[in-house]
């Protein structure tokens, strides 16, 4: 069965910082559902919720809002269109 690169081969990820910390990460918003996050050593350093740790770990809440309230302003567009923007949680 072959890779569905649909909604990857349309949009490439963009910087993003937190609006809490300044953390620096590459998103893609591919869906309302779908969120894709790259972070680097700086930004783990730089993550207030993190802890400067590479430990796994559940998500950052401040970065999930700014993407949320990027992807509402237009500033993170969504891959699939995504109509009214993200879910809520996104």
């Amino acid at each position: 069965m072959p890779l569905d690169n649909r909604l990857t081969d349309a949009a490439p990820m963009r910087p993003l910082a937190c609006e809490r910390c300044a953390a620096q990460v590459l998103v893609r918003k591919s869906s309302r559902q779908q969120t894709s996050v790259q972070w680097n050593g700086r930004a783990v350093a730089l993550c207030a919720e993190r802890g400067g740790s590479d430990a796994a770990f559940q998500g950052c809440g401040s970065l999930r809002d700014t993407i949320r309230e990027a992807a509402l302003r237009g500033t993170i567009a969504l891959v699939d269109g995504g109509g009214d923007g993200p879910a809520p949680g996104a």
